[in-house]
């Protein structure tokens, strides 16, 4: 069950994601992720710098007059959310506002996205993680759905402590029937994923949002210092002096953009909304 100071902090980042979606990236959102294809909406009479290709040649001929056809994109999507719900999660260093982890900051990327789908009439549904898939929410459309996923996001209770990515990767390719765009939201660390995400991403837009946090790049130096391992238990004996993430999580994020998936990292002391806004941006110039 949930404390009403956690049904407090959801409402409030039900509010802030619904708002800042409205005022930064909500058009991002809609350029970034493009619908389908085309789908055929009517014919009309031809006018100059019209497409020749599309030209009905059935109505042209039966009028004389030289018509074409209109087709609109087909702008209904799937949006599949995959989010991390493993031990290391709770790690953080406290952010801008000295109360940010991962899962709080997964839980505005997570909200965010959702609601940038649902004002863009698509649909969209959750998967949460750890060493197995502990909850499936199938896609719907309403904003009501959009707040169950925030919740879902904030409030789900972890039955395991360690990370399966590449399994959670695998389950969504077979529950998938249709093309769709699957956002995971992790930290991933734990297994190999790549293989998974590039099955997955062969069929699907997948985009990966790399959860991080300022002490994984580079921790105080406070000489030796005993840490234990939230998803194994593991207790490492750990020079801090020496302790640098860097070039591990440069070569990660490498790796997840090789697997063919859209990949940005998000750190626990960034803004969630100007860090998704500038990764639409880049999604759709590479497109």
């Amino acid at each position: 069950m949930l404390t009403p100071e956690e049904l407090r902090q959801i409402q409030r980042l039900s509010v802030q994601a619904g708002r800042r979606v409205d005022s930064l990236f909500a058009g991002g959102y809609r350029s970034a992720f493009k619908g389908r294809g085309m789908e055929f909406d009517e014919v009309r009479t031809y006018v100059e710098g019209d497409d020749v290709r599309h030209i009905d040649w059935n109505v042209t001929a039966r009028t004389d007059e030289p018509h074409v056809k209109v087709f609109q994109e087909e702008r209904e999507l799937t949006m599949m959310i995959a989010i991390d719900v493993s031990a290391s999660m709770a790690f953080g260093s406290g952010g801008r506002d000295r109360l940010t982890d991962k899962r709080l900051q997964q839980a505005r990327v997570a909200g965010a996205l959702a609601y940038a789908a649902i004002r863009n009439n698509d649909r969209v549904g959750l998967m949460a993680f750890s060493d197995q898939v502990e909850l499936f929410v199938p896609p719907r459309k309403s904003r009501g759905h959009a707040w169950r996923v925030i919740r879902e996001v904030f409030g789900h209770s972890s039955r395991g402590t360690k990370t399966d990515v590449s399994g959670a990767m695998e389950e969504l390719s077979r529950s998938l029937k249709r093309r769709a765009v699957v956002c995971v939201v992790s930290d991933f660390l734990g297994d190999d994923p790549y293989r998974a995400l590039s099955v997955l991403s062969a069929k699907h837009r997948t985009h990966c949002f790399v959860l991080t946090d300022p002490l994984e790049r580079k921790s105080p130096d406070v000489g030796l210092l005993e840490v234990v391992d939230s998803e194994s238990g593991e207790r490492i004996l750990m020079d801090t002096g020496a302790w640098t993430h860097s070039d591990w999580l440069n070569h990660r994020e490498k790796a997840l953009r090789s697997s063919g998936a859209y990949v940005s990292s998000i750190s626990t002391d960034a803004d969630p909304f100007m860090a998704l806004m500038k990764h639409f941006r880049e999604v759709e110039r590479m497109r």
